[in-house]
């Protein structure tokens, strides 16, 4: 750069011990004579003034420093370019410049800012010369001491600093945040202001479109924490977690349309970004209920109320939040099937594991067996089975209000259960809802079931052992017999006579109680084990099959009960109907006879009695099918009118009748099994099959082998008859 003559008499005066205004005075008046081809051209030359700290201006009102650092100047990126660069327009008639003066126009070489720079709209709008109340370039970028994209003050390692100047409260909000904390550590991948402004995702910037901003926001977010693997191999979510938004509610709601749903700004905030396990954080447990309250408050209103609520404003941790319940980036429509809060997962997903937890029940003085006897209710067996219509836990306990059952608001509270029960069961009264709902067999809890379940247990285990002890020396002995004979060592001859064992009317009689006692031990046992294999099997068969299970039981138990009155009629009022029962009818001789077939079974006695039409074998069969009628019909009707006849009889007496069904449908289920199939279809004398419930007769060689007795008196009867009709 070569001197000026400007510059050779500012140096002069500025040796010269005068007063201030008088050094600028004769630098004026210097100017004014020097030739007019003469004027500041040089850094040099606009020094001689702007060198002085103490130079102002008035703008717009306010004293505005002219005063220029060389030293920093000289470090900045335009140092090697003079004043007249960017200050452009002088004249030689402008002594010492034009008045005003023009503004600086950066985008006359850094035009490519104004793409660049699209999160400061008042950029483009100005073309960077900041009209106004507008930003413009050297709002962030400075004067004279712009430095370099890399290392100056508004560059991306120092743009916190700068941005800070104009927005304070968003960069102390920033600060506290794990993306300042990581870009402070010198992490590449953690963000600054740039990376996420340097696209402008405001309302204004969409055409105040919400839903197109929010949706920006949330690709914004993704573009690091999903798309970028260096990110994802520094933070702990994985892909399959932070992509489960997509089909969340809230990510649904936003793709198509609401601008309301929630997003990731929502949620975690934008400035303020902290890890869940801070207590500063948006998204820390004892937070979420105020931060999901922001869209949901009347939801957080009575959330706040219940005893979770009231728990979590202690500082429980243990205590379910928002998120304990609805999960966290997955959080689905409640009529999702796959949803936790979906009607048919409540219990199971999101009860269960504190209610069913030892740890937390031992911790709190929970009862931890309410989960358990839940899902051994009726509710929680039909629920289980798949049935949509049965109460689960927040039917009666409430969703967001739980309360325990002490509190006056309760829905469990004792004077708000009829009003509860009767949601589902119009015209509940104080009878229907005696008892305790959570019931258990302890003998301490309910001393009445736990007497009945105990006796039934004895009875089962004794009386079907009994059964199966008999049968298998039958078996044996009958085996024996039949491998002697096949041997020829005992050779017998019968005729090939039919004798009749069950009318048509019998038959029908038989086939109706049988085939209505498999429905109701399938359709009972349904409930009773709905996840079990073979009910999963009929569940494929059709999706249904549960919705009528409890239809088809009925129908099958009117079946049973139509079929009985009928049998009842029968015997009483028909000749061969008081035959029957008077040869049912049990005597000494039937015990006379188990006593004999056991020692001829068990090898203690080589003659076996003749038994007789009706052996002690049928007759137990029979009377045991009598009484395990009348106690199925009897419980039955009162679990059946408990439900649909609300307020006849109380939960308590309805919990007897169940117990004393569930017992004694196990007790006839085993007994028919054991007993009656092996006499029908495994008995040695028989098998495959006893048809007589089929045909209707038996042939000679069955009557020998199974009725002797009766055999004998028909052919006696038969020869006095021949001897009567040949005498006559």
């Amino acid at each position: 750069m070569v001197f000026t003559v400007a510059h050779r008499l500012s140096r002069f005066i500025k040796k010269k011990m005068l007063p201030k205004h008088l050094k600028i005075t004769l630098l004026i008046i210097g100017l004014v004579i020097l030739p007019s081809k003469i004027y500041a051209q040089s850094i040099e030359d606009c020094l001689m003034c702007h060198s002085d700290n103490e130079l102002t201006m008035e703008k717009k009102g306010k004293t505005v420093s002219l005063f220029v650092d060389e030293n920093i100047y000289k470090k900045s990126v335009h140092s090697k370019l003079n004043c007249v660069s960017c200050h452009k327009g002088f004249k030689a008639e402008d002594i010492p410049h034009a008045d005003p003066i023009k503004e600086v126009n950066c985008v006359s070489c850094h035009n490519a800012a104004l793409t660049k720079h699209s999160f400061h709209p008042q950029i483009l709008k100005t073309k960077g010369l900041g009209v106004g109340k507008d930003v413009s370039c050297v709002s962030c970028h400075g004067a004279h001491e712009v430095a370099s994209t890399k290392t100056g003050k508004w560059s991306a390692k120092n743009s916190p600093i700068s941005c800070g100047n104009c927005h304070p409260e968003a960069i102390e909000s920033y600060k506290i945040s794990n993306h300042a904390i990581s870009f402070d550590q010198g992490d590449e991948s953690a963000p600054n202001c740039i990376t996420c402004h340097k696209s402008a995702i405001t309302e204004t910037a969409f055409g105040n479109n919400k839903t197109l901003m929010k949706q920006a926001q949330e690709k914004l977010c993704l573009s690091c924490h999903l798309d970028d693997p260096e990110v994802r191999k520094k933070t702990k979510p994985s892909a399959g977690f932070i992509l489960a938004y997509e089909k969340s509610i809230h990510g649904k709601s936003l793709h198509s349309g609401n601008g309301d749903a929630a997003n990731c700004v929502d949620c975690h905030n934008s400035h303020e970004i902290i890890k869940a396990s801070d207590s500063r954080s948006s998204v820390y447990r004892m937070s979420i209920p105020n931060n999901c309250g922001k869209c949901h408050s009347e939801i957080k209103d009575e959330f706040n109320e219940s005893i979770h609520g009231v728990s979590v404003a202690r500082g429980n941790i243990d205590s379910p939040v928002c998120t304990s319940c609805h999960g966290e980036h997955n959080i689905l429509e409640h009529t999702d099937p796959k949803s936790p809060v979906a009607y048919q997962n409540v219990s199971r997903m999101i009860c269960s594991p504190c209610h069913e937890s030892v740890q937390l029940s031992e911790k709190y003085g929970l009862s931890a067996n309410r989960f358990k006897t839940f899902t051994e209710s009726y509710h929680g067996l039909a629920l289980r089975g798949g049935v949509a219509t049965v109460a689960n836990c927040g039917s009666c306990h409430g969703v967001h209000n739980i309360k325990p059952s002490s509190d006056p608001t309760s829905t469990i509270h004792k004077d708000n259960l009829v009003k509860t029960c009767g949601g589902c069961h119009p015209g509940a009264n104080t009878t229907f809802v005696t008892g305790k709902i959570h019931i258990t067999l302890d003998k301490t809890d309910e001393p009445i079931l736990y007497w009945i379940a105990t006796i039934y247990i004895v009875l089962i285990v004794s009386i079907v052992s009994g059964m199966f002890l008999h049968n298998a020396a039958d078996l044996y002995r009958k085996g024996k017999i039949r491998k002697t004979m096949r041997a020829g060592a005992i050779e017998q001859e019968y005729g090939n006579r039919l004798y009749l064992r069950m009318t048509v009317n019998e038959r029908i009689q038989h086939a109706t109680m049988a085939l209505s006692f498999i429905v109701l031990v399938i359709t009972g046992f349904m409930l009773r084990f709905p996840e079990s294999w073979w009910v999963s099997h009929i569940r494929d068969l059709s999706s249904h099959a549960f919705e009528y299970r409890s239809l088809i039981h009925r129908i099958a138990a009117v079946a049973m009960i139509g079929v009985s009155l009928y049998h009842i009629y029968y015997v009483l009022f028909t000749k061969r109907g008081r035959q029957l029962i008077f040869d049912l009818l049990p005597r000494w001789q039937d015990v006379i006879d188990a006593i004999g077939v056991a020692k001829f079974n068990l090898g203690l006695s080589n003659k076996k009695p003749k038994l007789d039409r009706f052996s002690y074998i049928e007759k137990f069969e029979y009377w045991a099918l009598v009484w395990g009628t009348i106690v199925m019909t009897v419980t039955g009707l009162i679990m059946w009118i408990y439900t649909d006849q609300v307020g006849t009889f109380s939960k308590l007496e309805w919990d007897i009748a169940r117990t004393i069904h569930y017992y004694e449908a196990w007790l006839a289920f085993l007994a028919i099994v054991v007993w009656h199939f092996y006499f029908v279809i495994f008995n040695p004398d028989v098998y495959p099959m006893n048809l007589a419930w089929i045909k209707g007769t038996l042939t000679e060689e069955e009557m020998a082998h199974e009725h002797p007795l009766e055999l004998e008196r028909i052919k006696q009867q038969e020869a006095k008859e021949k001897s009567e009709d040949s005498n006559s």
